[in-house]
């Protein structure tokens, strides 16, 4: 996978931004419509804060025309874009990187895809290095706001 310059959303100190839900959205959206395959996204952050809603953002803007679901239970969803595939990957449920074989995770993450992974610190060493790393966290007494850091 070639390497990608690291995405830092406009009007971002350090490529931090605070966001509502919209603007999460409408940023996701920006990001899927900028991105080239092939392009490994990981996304963390605590339960809620809004990782499969940025997933679904990117793949709108990617041009997904499919409606995109958490992939919670089934951890592999696959979505076509004529850009190319996408695949949304939701580690949660794995208990040990060693279950990633299971799920094609070679495969996934070497393919000419979009890849977007949520919850990736469950795959440890076997999470490629050359990836663009999103993180969301809660900003504090204002829940309905997000802090979002790129890159």
């Amino acid at each position: 996978m070639p390497a990608h310059r690291h995405i830092v959303p406009a009007r971002a100190a350090s490529g931090q931004l605070t966001v509502s839900e919209s603007e999460l959205v409408e940023w996701g959206e920006h990001l899927g419509r900028s991105s080239s395959p092939p392009l490994l996204v990981t996304i963390t952050g605590e339960l809620g804060a809004g990782k499969t809603t940025l997933a679904k953002a990117i793949c709108r803007g990617y041009g997904v025309a499919e409606d995109v679901t958490s992939p919670t239970y089934s951890i592999v969803q696959q979505y076509s874009s004529e850009r190319s595939t996408v695949y949304h990957v939701d580690l949660y449920r794995l208990e040990a990187s060693d279950q990633l074989t299971n799920i094609g995770w070679d495969e996934l993450v070497s393919a000419h895809a979009l890849v977007l992974v949520e919850w990736p610190e469950r795959a440890g060493a076997r999470l490629p290095r050359n990836h663009l790393p999103i993180d969301l966290s809660y900003v504090p007494d204002d829940p309905s706001r997000r802090i979002l850091f790129a890159g």
